[in-house]
């Protein structure tokens, strides 16, 4: 296998995904538009939804888990009085129902999905069963048996309610929560059914949607300096850790594996951190007593 050529550039780009392009599109044609060796993006977004994807291109692909692993805020619409085999409005209506709940009533069904809750993702999603994806058995007509998984929920709110059909939702989450799975069961605990009509990630850790670039701009500014101009520094994908600031003889112990010498103010034994010379990223590791040990090292 050649080395795939492309630039040694690094950072990250937050894009502000449009509907109807998945998750992998996106990152290709971005990696295409920065001609990057390397691109890799923090957390999917199904095919229909819209807001942040944040892209990882070069040595800020080592800093993706600590996005992945940020909290996240999801705005969405849940279409009432019907289920589709798919929980989203892409899917087909497999049962409906006349009930439709009051505003009081959904307010007090929301904090059942609040704090640490088991969840089971849709049959339609890329959760792996016995080492193949869910929704190739169910677009086979297999009924999918997935198993809960815990989801952590830091708020659940009630926005608006357009019409008796809708209600608008915003929930911040940690990893791995499945919006479709909410409005579903949520639909099932009101005893009115439910599914996603539209779904928008307003921000992931410290990206917004509001700051993300367009697909449009991408391809307009594609292969040009000035597409440059959107990069963001890899640093600001260490933002959830604390920083420590290491000497020159530091980052060279560090950049080749070894434990090198931090000053710190905010971690403490056993944290893990990141390790800066002059405001540059040189390593993420775990911090012990006035050093820090290496797991990822950034060669930029």
């Amino acid at each position: 296998m050649g080395r795939r050529k492309g630039r040694d550039i690094s950072g990250w780009i937050v894009v502000d995904k449009p509907e109807g392009m998945t998750s992998n599109a996106v990152v290709n044609k971005v990696r295409w538009a920065f001609d990057a060796k390397k691109a890799g993006h923090a957390g999917t977004l199904d095919p229909a939804a819209t807001g942040v994807l944040a892209i990882a291109l070069g040595e800020a692909t080592k800093t993706v888990p600590y996005i992945t692993d940020a909290l996240k805020a999801y705005r969405f619409t849940v279409r009432l009085g019907a289920a589709t085999n798919t929980d989203d409005a892409e899917g087909e209506v497999i049962a409906t129902s006349d009930a439709r709940p009051t505003d009081d009533q959904i307010a007090a069904a929301l904090p059942a999905f609040e704090g640490d809750i088991m969840q089971v993702p849709p049959q339609f999603s890329a959760v792996k069963i016995d080492g193949e994806r869910a929704y190739a058995r169910a677009r086979a007509g297999e009924d999918v048996e997935i198993a809960a998984r815990p989801l952590y929920v830091d708020s659940l709110e009630l926005i608006a309610r357009p019409d008796a059909d809708h209600v608008e939702l915003e929930m911040v989450c940690g990893k791995g929560g499945y919006v479709r799975s909410i409005a579903r069961d949520l639909g099932q605990s009101l005893g009115c059914l439910g599914h996603v009509q539209t779904l928008r990630r307003v921000w992931s850790g410290p990206f917004d949607a509001e700051d993300g670039v367009s697909m449009a701009l991408i391809e307009e500014l594609a292969k040009s300096p000035d597409l440059d101009d959107y990069l963001r520094p890899l640093e600001e994908g260490l933002a959830d850790l604390p920083e420590l600031r290491t000497t020159h003889e530091g980052a060279a112990r560090l950049r080749n594996g070894n434990p090198g010498i931090v000053v710190t103010a905010d971690a403490e034994y056993g944290d893990e951190a990141w390790a800066s010379l002059d405001g540059q990223a040189v390593a993420v590791g775990i911090y012990k007593a006035g050093e820090l040990h290496p797991s990822r090292v950034f060669n930029t």
